[in-house]
């Protein structure tokens, strides 16, 4: 069996798992991963540890000590999450040290129903900074637009930030910018460039669901033909703006004083569709110094039968902006979409964090101690 994921982290490509939980801590599989299956990083959020809380009793004795402080609800999962968040943290310390901070990074993410709030995202982003109290810790900051000062304002901190819920090619530009900004403000304010990371979490697989439904609406048979394009054409024109920014006067002058370029991490990678490929959205964007964040069962498949044939993006800008300008010309607006992503993202987001209160309430009322 061909190692594919060797040869993908070889391509320049960091494999990192969208998923968490204490059990994966505890029982060694998270280490284990990264020993066998070149693992540098993980990704959480709310629809993560709402599935890990409510599965099983490796919360079991925190919930107990939480209710027998009559903690709030909020507080219970701030200390459960930043808890795991913490112990993955130091299990991924070595990839950390070994990188130079590039790699071996665990991303938490603040409230989602802060999202469109700039002051409290910045507020909840020193919160969990302060909280984890690791240095490879990442804030997840979602790219609306009140998001995109919060971001510059928090990497003006020294705060290293995962901008995640980016799916438009223009919201993409203007997370690079935020980004730029806030390592303009952390050098006015003397702190070291070369201790900032970023990623910018553009979305993959929802594009296509989003646009296929569409298409499959529309019934030609040349609707029909672009099925399935959608999302790595856009995949593909977002790395084409991270090589043109990334190589502009205004980086190579904070380049030059330490600063760390903003990977391009590739989320939302599980195949949704079973008549495509499960591995697409990993052999069809592989590129040097991007990110893939795969749920599990995407990383096994990559490791089972992953075909990684080297760079699958340089060379294909051209098409790709032919596959985008194709569904226009059916009627399929590209503005459209994205804002229905973006706004659908929020929206899942905020359901899935309101249905962790919910389970974790649930859970300090069942082990709560009785009175006396």
């Amino acid at each position: 069996m061909t190692d594919a994921l060797k040869r993908l982290s070889e391509e320049g490509v960091a494999i990192w798992l969208d998923d968490l939980s204490r059990k994966r801590i505890t029982s060694g599989n998270l280490a284990e991963l990264i020993d066998q299956q070149h693992v540098v990083g993980v990704t959480t959020n709310p629809t993560i540890f709402q599935k890990a809380i409510s599965q099983g009793d490796g919360y079991d004795q925190q919930v107990s000590d939480l209710a027998a402080r009559k903690v709030t609800v909020e507080e219970a999962i701030r200390m459960i999450t930043t808890a795991d968040v913490r112990d993955a943290a130091d299990i991924l310390r070595p990839v950390f040290d070994a990188t130079d901070g590039q790699d071996g990074r665990v991303s938490i993410e603040v409230d989602p129903r802060l999202a469109h709030n700039e002051k409290a995202t910045v507020a909840e982003a020193r919160q969990l900074a302060w909280l984890v109290d690791r240095p490879n810790t990442l804030i997840k900051i979602p790219a609306t637009m009140a998001g995109l000062p919060a971001i510059t304002s928090t990497i003006g901190l020294g705060i290293s930030v995962n901008v995640t819920l980016i799916f438009s090619l223009e919201r993409y530009r203007a997370v690079m910018d935020a980004y730029l900004s806030g390592l303009e403000k952390a050098k006015e304010r003397g702190l070291d460039l070369s201790k900032i990371h970023s990623v910018a979490s553009f979305f993959v697989s929802r594009v296509d669901t989003e646009i296929d439904k569409r298409l499959d609406g529309i019934g030609t048979e040349e609707a029909k033909a672009l099925r399935g394009k959608a999302a790595i054409a856009n995949a593909r024109l977002a790395y084409q703006a991270y090589e043109e920014v990334f190589s502009s006067d205004r980086w190579n002058a904070l380049e030059k004083a330490g600063a760390n370029k903003q990977r391009p991490l590739w989320a939302s990678t599980g195949v949704k569709d079973p008549a495509y490929p499960d591995t697409m959205y990993v052999t069809e964007l592989v590129a040097p110094n991007t990110v893939n964040t795969m749920p599990e069962a995407t990383l096994e498949a990559t490791e089972d039968h992953g075909e990684i044939t080297g760079n699958t993006i340089a060379g294909t800008y051209e098409q790709a902006r032919a596959d985008l300008d194709a569904l226009e010309k059916l009627g399929i607006s590209y503005d459209d979409v994205v804002r229905v992503l973006e706004e659908e993202g929020v929206e899942k987001f905020e359901a899935s964090w309101n249905d962790l209160l919910k389970s974790t309430q649930a859970e300090l009322e069942r082990l709560a101690p009785s009175e006396g």
